[in-house]
């Protein structure tokens, strides 16, 4: 059976309808971009000695505030995530309390500077991996973000031999101070070959002035001395 569509015309926004949802895709993409983050740094991974201590850094940002934030720390054993401690920070003032359920963990955060930082004591290589923090804002519709720092535990630090660095660093400085040692004999040899050759052209010049007026002196002295007249 074949529908057949007379006299239906597809309704078309007008300009207030356009406005209408102009500003509300801005304000849309403001809120987006005003959302929870989570944040552990720019370097978002460690190498550590095993039996040492280590900070797992971890902050949150929301430009409109925060209301019972939820945060959590998760550790990644195996591709099962162990979660390793969580609370709810009631308004940026507050202080959370906050459960651990991990041995050798102590929250350090403290909800100063918007901190939800971690330390983690004593560490073994089974705690090598990956830690994730998350949050969860209720004031953004439950909006939530979580972001992952990697912790590398090794026998000891490796120590960077910089002996070919250095040897290449004086290479190339020992280089180019010769080049400008030469630059500069080559300009002041030049400078001095100019004088001297300025001072001979200025000698060749006198010499030359000398002669000519010597020659004058004589040819005028020869040319005034009257002709004998014939008798």
């Amino acid at each position: 059976m074949e529908v057949q569509w007379a006299g239906v015309e597809v309704p078309r926004m007008g300009p207030q309808h356009t406005a209408v949802g102009l500003i509300f895709s801005l304000l849309l993409g403001a809120w987006y971009v005003q959302g929870l983050e989570m944040s552990v740094g720019k370097i978002p991974f460690l190498q550590a000695v095993n039996g040492s201590t280590v900070l797992l850094p971890c902050t949150y940002l929301s430009c409109i505030g925060i209301k019972d934030l939820y945060f959590s720390w998760a550790f990644n054993e195996n591709g099962t995530m162990q979660k390793v401690c969580d609370s709810f920070i009631v308004s940026e003032e507050s202080k959370p309390e906050v459960s651990i359920y991990r041995e050798r963990v102590e929250f350090i955060g403290k909800n100063i500077d918007r901190n939800v930082s971690i330390l983690l004591w004593n560490i073994t290589f089974e705690d090598a991996g990956e830690w994730t923090c998350f949050g969860r804002n209720p004031k953004e519709k439950g909006r939530n973000h979580s972001t992952i720092f990697t912790l590398i535990v090794v026998d000891e630090l490796r120590v960077v031999d910089n002996t070919l660095t250095i040897i290449i660093a004086s290479a190339v400085g020992g280089g180019i101070a010769g080049l400008m040692a030469f630059m500069l004999l080559k300009n002041f040899t030049l400078f001095v070959l100019a004088k001297l050759e300025e001072k001979n052209k200025e000698c060749l010049v006198t010499s030359s002035g000398i002669d000519n007026t010597e020659n004058g002196l004589s040819g005028s002295k020869a040319d005034s001395k009257p002709t004998p007249k014939r008798k």
